[in-house]
């Protein structure tokens, strides 16, 4: 097992390089991690606005009151 694991690492090993030497996807991450931020941030805003309505709040304090209530 060892021995396929050297083998792929060897080959990949030139392709990282030359990947590397000639700047590709520099600074992708980045920019990815900038939109994904963004998304969260916007998903988290939807989701505390449906949380706060009228509606929903009502909604989970009954669910909470009817857990409270339960018999055990």
């Amino acid at each position: 097992m060892r021995e396929r694991v050297r083998d792929w690492g060897s080959r990949l090993r030139p392709a990282v390089r030359v990947r590397a030497r000639a700047g590709w996807d520099a600074g992708m991450t980045t920019a990815e991690y900038a939109v994904g931020t963004v998304a969260a941030v916007a998903f988290a805003a939807v989701l505390y606005k449906v949380v706060t309505s009228g509606m929903v709040a009502d909604a989970m304090s009954g669910l909470v009151r009817r857990a409270l209530r339960a018999g055990f």
